[in-house]
């Protein structure tokens, strides 16, 4: 059997009494786009630290591409490229010699490093910025600079950490081109991101966390569909109170200016039963607009619960 990109099994790291990783499972199939989801604090980054030798669990398992991330780390290692969303580089160095440097560490030969290098450098679009040194970058190229240095190994496991957090709206769509292409090629990639239109338009899957624990995983559009709808309809004859309507789903009924506003599960599977349930009780529907639950809505929903769970449990 083929080993999964990452596995985790009762992942645990504690900070002194504070719980980074709280006996986190998670699986990332092997090509999948992955994104990571959670408030400030729920352990993401202590989660990627794990994963790439930076921070040492104090029990469970971890392994990527089914070798253990501290028994088996070289192998480990030389398959991820890691994009931090801080900027740890080396800044006395033309930003080539950097990658050269930096595929060394992989024990890459010069010549390959030198190939790689070049590569990274004009699949981010900054070749022509070759033998400048990373402070005189602008802050988008330094962005697309900490990319490169993540490609330059060939990973077969892309981790981003906020890869877009501060950059413009151009940039951030050439970025989602750029690893969007990786993607499609074969390599997974772990995407975490504030930005909940990001997962919504690049991810497989997302797994929220919170609190060190793995909260939920689906693939966005399930998530979203565990949210609340709105479904607005215009009416003919709009009622003065908000009408009982027994309809499966629905969770709240509010009178617009011109019409009605139903809070319902589900919105297009129950939009239809609600128009006919209005026009049995003699209304007249004149328009109809449904507004789907967003995954951020879903996500602060999710995280709320969890933490809540966890005060009664603490």
């Amino acid at each position: 059997m083929t080993a999964p990109a990452i596995e985790t099994r009762e992942l645990r790291k504690n900070y002194g009494d504070v719980r980074a990783l709280s006996g986190l499972d998670l699986t990332v199939d092997r090509g999948e786009f992955f994104g990571l989801l959670g408030p400030n604090g729920a352990g993401k980054t202590t989660f990627i630290n794990t994963l790439v030798g930076l921070v040492h669990k104090d029990s469970g398992t971890a392994e990527v591409f089914g070798f253990d991330v501290e028994d088996d780390y070289r192998e480990a290692r030389d398959r991820i490229g890691l994009a931090p969303q801080e900027f740890n580089v080396d800044r006395f160095f033309p930003i080539i010699e950097v990658l050269e440097h930096k595929a060394g560490y992989h024990g890459i030969d010069s010549e390959e490093a030198r190939r790689r290098a070049e590569d990274a450098l004009k699949t981010v679009g900054i070749w022509e910025k070759r033998d400048t040194r990373f402070n005189w970058l602008s802050g988008g190229m330094k962005r697309r600079f900490v990319l490169a240095r993540a490609l330059v190994s060939d990973p077969d496991l892309l981790i981003l950490d906020e890869p877009t957090a501060g950059v413009d709206v151009q940039l951030r769509h050439d970025l989602w081109d750029i690893i969007n292409r990786m993607n499609d090629e074969g390599t997974t990639i772990l995407l975490t991101t504030h930005y909940i239109e990001e997962a919504e338009r690049l991810c497989d899957r997302v797994a929220i966390m919170d609190s060190g624990r793995k909260v939920e995983v689906a693939a966005p559009d399930e998530l979203m569909a565990r949210g609340t709808d709105t479904i607005d309809l215009g009416l003919a004859d709009p009622p003065r109170t908000a009408p009982r309507l027994d309809v499966e789903g629905v969770t709240e009924v509010a009178v617009t200016d011109g019409g009605l506003s139903v809070t319902a599960a589900g919105g297009s599977q129950t939009a239809p039963a609600l128009m006919r349930e209005l026009e049995r009780t003699g209304h007249t529907v004149t328009s109809l607009d449904i507004r789907r639950a967003s995954l951020e809505e879903v996500f602060v929903d999710l995280t709320r619960d969890d933490r809540e769970y966890a005060e009664v449990s603490a």
